[in-house]
């Protein structure tokens, strides 16, 4: 049996979704790929409801094991990060309604576990992905290839359980702390 695993590439303008199964002998196929779009001319409520609702039909017709999502933890652009923080906690609602559970990968993370280098281009993690799931074609644009990516971490990545305590080599400090903070929250319950 197959664990369906989502992965978010999560943004206010493109919010990339990637869709993988992964088998016992974790290897990893292909099932959905697309990217949400909300025009920067429309009010803010009215594009964070229409992603939103997509996602939320992807979770529906999916019904994904668990959700991963790719987390900025730093960038220049203020209202980037905010617009992805918004997106990010929209998504992390829609999962909780349903019972889904959400796990978190910086893209360093990503770029890691697809590629082998945390310092990967964007190229080659989309080549790689191509790759991994045996695609004809590049998956585009970068937002459909990254949310790819993210579901492709988690799948290697492990079970939920395993991730709140597991070191990884990638880790920045800043990372190794927040994942002994959330094991150590998780403990205290």
């Amino acid at each position: 049996m197959s664990e369906v695993i989502l992965g978010i590439d999560p943004g206010l303008t493109r919010c990339g979704f990637g869709v993988v199964a992964k088998d016992k002998s974790r290897d990893v196929k292909f099932v959905a790929v697309g990217v949400v779009q909300s025009p920067s001319t429309m009010e803010l409520s009215v594009r964070l409801a229409l992603i939103g609702n997509e996602v939320a039909k992807v979770l529906d017709l999916h019904k994904p094991e668990r959700v991963a999502i790719e987390r900025v933890f730093s960038q220049k652009n203020l209202n980037t990060v905010i617009g992805i923080a918004q997106i990010s906690g929209i998504i992390v609602y829609l999962c909780q309604q349903r019972g889904i559970p959400v796990i978190f990968y910086t893209p360093t993370e990503v770029k890691a576990a697809v590629t082998g280098s945390g310092k990967a281009a964007k190229d080659q993690v989309m080549l790689m992905v191509q790759k991994i799931l045996k695609l004809k074609e590049l998956p585009k644009p970068a937002d459909a290839a990254d949310a790819l990516a993210v579901a492709i971490t988690s799948a290697w990545r492990g079970d939920l359980n395993s991730l709140a305590n597991e070191s990884s080599s990638t880790e920045t400090n800043a990372q190794k702390k927040w994942r002994q903070a959330i094991a150590s929250s998780k403990k205290q319950k």
